[in-house]
């Protein structure tokens, strides 16, 4: 799914307002009635009282056509228009002039703010939309602090007021418990510094012309159940383990070969043919017993990897760094298998923090590579950034520079591709931020790339699956119950979900 800006929103507005045709006001009409039915849906019987808070442009007109709705349904409704400014949308002025008598309306003049509702009113904010390209300011910002007081539960229209679509947000801003978004979720959705004003947030369709989003080009996606499913390859009847690579994960040493169990769990279950283990002398036992199906490759070190495999070539991918540390000789043995690869690797934890360390390498480092940071080993590989969208720039602008995929873990984690597309996922939950995880993660990613996925492909079927392995978890175990391992326990419900 694409994600767009803000300016080609409106455009997608006036697309579909010109090809299908149907009056502006039509298609505010028809955004409120979904917006009211997910309201009803959620809110049930007995019908919640409802205050909205109107601001003067289309987002308001939205909240009015919202309010007039709900009066119909016999809900007990109460509109305060924000008259600050004798600008109004004609759309906003027109829902203002179809609201019904007996529908309780009050206008707000001159920095006026309602009293507090009384704790079991929801309130509706309406006040501004994806338009808004400035600061909430003297009046309107006194309105959303109002707002932030309240005990009372807060639904934001399309996007919490304040917020800025695809910029950085300043200055005051709703914070929403929830936000219905029309259409398509924001930029703004997917960075962390605005969770605390979204709230638990959903997008719904409201009958934009289709062949707007197929023919406008952007760098941004939402990664959806549907666009996973397409890139999965089927097994053909006389597929055998060649058919799905061989690969080498450098993984362990002396305390953390946890993390080595992990990855290689994960990349057995992620469906390649036959993997390779090289960890240190001490791994052997935990490997040969925690994991039969991988062949252990031990390296002359007792304690940590201090020498790169003597012969790369069988392995269709490599993937380095789970809990193997930053001995020197370890550092010494990275540079030369960097130096030495002539196909994508998977690079994760200490083979980042060595990366960072040592940024000379990174002319070594083979195109269509396979890069995981969480917040900091990005910021450790790449640099500081002020906000999020900084740091996506960032993102972007390294992946391409470098020929690289990065995927940036978090909740919503993204991928970078090297033609400069980013892909936002969209499963994972909390009870995942736990130890391990991301050596699940690097398994999945390197049992993918070994099948001949393209690294792209497989960096976002990887964290897609890895994200609804943590979903399927926590729906039975509870988010806080989550461990890594049921992440490889639960991967197979989740290629089954695919």
């Amino acid at each position: 799914m694409k994600i767009f800006t803000s300016s080609q929103t409106r455009a997608w507005d006036a697309y579909t307002i010109a090809h299908e045709p149907i009056t502006s006001l039509a298609l505010m009409d028809r955004a409120a009635a979904v917006f009211t039915e997910w309201f009803v849906a959620q809110f049930g019987q007995p019908r919640p009282k409802v205050w909205l808070l109107c601001g003067p442009g289309n987002n308001g007109g939205d909240g009015l056509a919202v309010a007039r709705l709900l009066h119909h349904l016999h809900s007990d409704v109460r509109v305060w228009v924000c008259s600050f400014s004798q600008r109004r949308s004609d759309d906003s002025e027109a829902q203002l002039s179809r609201l019904p008598l007996a529908l309780d309306c009050t206008f707000l003049q001159n920095g006026e703010l309602p009293a507090p509702p009384d704790p079991d009113v929801v309130v509706i904010d309406a006040l501004f939309g994806s338009g808004l390209n400035r600061p909430l300011e003297e009046d309107f910002a006194k309105v959303v602090e109002w707002m932030n007081a309240l005990p009372n539960e807060v639904v934001s229209i399309d996007l919490p007021s304040g917020m800025i679509a695809d910029a950085p947000t300043e200055g005051v801003c709703v914070q929403a418990d929830r936000t219905i978004s029309f259409q398509a979720p924001k930029l703004a959705f997917f960075l962390p510094e605005n969770a605390r004003y979204l709230g638990d947030w959903l997008f719904a369709d409201i009958g934009l012309h289709l062949e707007y989003a197929a023919i406008t080009p952007t760098p941004y996606h939402y990664l959806t159940a549907e666009k996973a499913s397409a890139l999965r390859r089927p097994r053909q009847k006389f597929d055998h383990k060649g058919t799905f690579g061989y690969t080498l994960l450098v993984c362990g040493s002396q305390g953390k070969m946890g993390a080595a169990v992990l990855a290689a769990r994960a990349c057995l279950r992620s469906g390649v043919g036959l993997l390779t283990c090289r960890v240190p002398g001490c791994g052997l036992d935990v490997l040969q017993s925690s994991v039969p199906e991988a062949i252990c490759q031990i390296d002359p070190s007792e304690s940590h990897w201090s020498s790169p495999p003597e012969d790369a070539t069988p392995y269709a991918c490599i993937g380095i760094g789970c809990g193997i540390g930053q001995h020197e000789a370890t550092a010494l043995a990275l540079e030369a298998l960097l130096k030495s690869a002539d196909k994508p690797l998977v690079l994760d934890a200490d083979a980042l923090n060595l990366l960072a360390t040592h940024p000379v390498w990174w002319a070594f480092v083979p195109k269509n590579s396979i890069l995981t940071p969480h917040p900091k080993e990005f910021e450790r590989l790449f640099g500081r950034t002020s906000n999020g969208f900084e740091r996506l720039a960032l993102q972007q602008q390294k992946a391409q520079e470098h020929g690289i995929v990065i995927v940036l873990k978090g909740a919503h984690s993204a991928v970078a591709c090297p033609d400069g597309s980013v892909w936002f996922n969209s499963t994972g939950n909390p009870g995942m931020a736990t130890g391990g995880s991301g050596d699940v993660l690097t398994g999945i990613l390197t049992g993918l790339l070994a099948q001949g996925y393209a690294p792209p492909d497989a960096a976002r079927l990887g964290v897609f699956l890895h994200g609804r392995a943590g979903d399927l978890a926590a729906a039975e175990l509870g988010q806080e119950s989550v461990i890594a391992g049921d992440l490889v326990a639960f991967l197979a419900a989740a290629w089954r979900s695919l």
